[in-house]
């Protein structure tokens, strides 16, 4: 009896050293601009690409979202990654290229991402690419000069959590409630080191968008990687896709997929349940995902000395309510939340309303983006006064030159709110992209469950 993640990990392994490491077969190995000290060391050392085929650019963290902000840092990024690739025949989904977007959000929509593979990326996030039952996860730099030379990658087995959810999630809660959900109770390190199958009804009724959020962030609760095993809903999502399987080929590759499923007596070295009618829509208060409670919760006394220095830092009050505090910018977007499924979600609350305060709103991809546009969610969001920009990393990171100001707070759908983390001394709260919606309407935090009365 096996799980899903003993599965895919088997049918990976090459060999397997006296210390327990195991040496992987790499099926997809996805490359962004920071990939350029990987690409020097193989030309240092005179080595070509193992797998081009098999190997994909993308520029995503420094992609200008405003036309006229790319400064020549960036614009050197990314013509770097476009002739590292050129020149070892990559595919590069440049910022030319109508597929470009944010790499966790293309690999899905262009089919590249599939059950049952082992994919990795020169980024924590990658994790995200598990909602399809395949072993992801972010590797440094030393390591994807390693893939690149060899299309393998040395890593040590890890044990394996199941974290079971069910029961049914009730309006205005989403997949990232539920994911900052599990990390506020078991903590930034309640996963620390393990590979987190999610499971149980709410699961299963989650879209493919949803698992992927769920996924996402399993990170941020210090696992190794998070997966869904596959099933009805994933193959919906593959079907016809630019890389997915032909016809020729999709019965035996859905078989296959199916088959991964963990077995009903495999057993974990962990088990977690969570009830999902107990969740509720949340928003953090401090400097780490883990610091996240329901948005009708008061401001947490501070227990050690990061609840101290959090609360220091985001200049918030002990006792005092979430909702109500003033924010002075909003961002929806990032490989967390930057799917239509998330934008719809918020302009459904923010349709023939008007925001209080600024903000954008940056598609995860640039056929998200002309989704969207056919659909009418950019005229909504302009017309709320929001700025929709092109695809990228964006405000989540800020290395593209979209940050927020020093003091300012920010209500974000993104993955961390680490100090800094969307520009030096801002204080960013993260939340599901309705609630980022919420908050834009009425300038604060706020509850977005009065605000979609009628509208769900």
């Amino acid at each position: 009896m096996k799980t899903l993640f003993a599965k895919v990990w088997d049918r990976h392994e090459v060999l397997r050293r006296d210390d327990g490491v195991s040496l992987l077969f790499v099926d997809r190995h996805l490359v962004h601009e920071g990939s350029h000290h990987a690409f020097r060391k193989l030309a240092d050392r005179g080595l070509a690409v193992s797998r081009p085929d098999l190997t994909f650019g993308v520029t995503d963290h420094y992609a200008p979202t405003r036309p006229g902000h790319a400064t020549d840092a960036i614009r050197g990024m990314m013509a770097g990654l476009v002739e590292n690739t050129a020149r070892h025949g990559i595919r590069c989904f440049g910022p030319d290229d109508p597929g470009q977007g944010i790499v966790h959000v293309i690999g899905p929509e262009q089919g590249l991402t599939l059950p049952g593979l082992v994919i990795n990326c020169g980024d924590s996030h990658t994790s995200t690419h598990g909602a399809f039952g395949a072993i992801a996860f972010g590797i440094g730099a030393t390591e994807v000069a390693h893939v690149l030379a060899t299309q393998t990658v040395w890593q040590k087995r890890p044990p394996v959590m199941r974290l079971t959810i069910d029961g049914t999630l009730a309006s205005g809660v989403t997949a990232k409630d539920v994911a900052l959900g599990w990390i506020a109770q078991l903590g930034a390190d309640g996963a620390r080191g393990h590979a987190v199958e999610y499971a149980g009804s709410t699961v299963r009724a989650m879209s493919m968008e949803a698992r992927m959020t769920l996924c996402n962030l399993s990170i941020e609760g210090g696992a190794r990687c998070g997966m869904v095993a596959p099933d009805a809903v994933t193959l919906e999502y593959i079907r016809g896709r630019a890389f997915a399987p032909g016809a020729d080929l999709w019965d035996a590759a859905c078989a296959d997929w199916l088959s991964l499923a963990t077995d009903p007596d495999a057993a974990f070295d962990r088990d977690v349940t969570l009830d999902a009618s107990t969740i509720a829509p949340l928003v953090t208060w401090g400097t780490s995902p883990e610091d996240a409670l329901p948005i009708t919760a008061d401001v947490p006394a501070p227990k050690d000395d990061h609840a101290r220095d959090a609360l220091a830092y985001m200049g918030l009050t002990a006792g005092r309510p979430l909702a109500g505090t003033p924010i002075d910018r909003v961002f929806i977007g990032s490989c967390t939340n930057g799917r239509i499924e998330d934008l719809r979600a918020a302009a459904a609350v923010l349709s023939g309303r008007r925001a209080r305060v600024p903000g954008m709103v940056s598609p995860g991809s640039a056929a998200v983006k002309r989704q969207a546009e056919d659909e009418g969610l950019d005229r909504i969001f302009a017309d709320a006064g929001l700025e929709w920009v092109d695809p990228g990393c964006s405000m989540c990171v800020g290395m593209n030159g979209d940050t927020v100001a020093r003091g300012e707070r920010c209500a974000s759908s993104t993955n961390r709110n680490f100090k800094g983390r969307q520009g030096q001394g801002a204080r960013t709260h993260l939340m599901s992209p309705a609630m980022v919606a919420a908050a834009a309407l009425t300038g604060a935090l706020a509850d977005v469950r009065p605000l979609l009365r009628g509208r769900t």
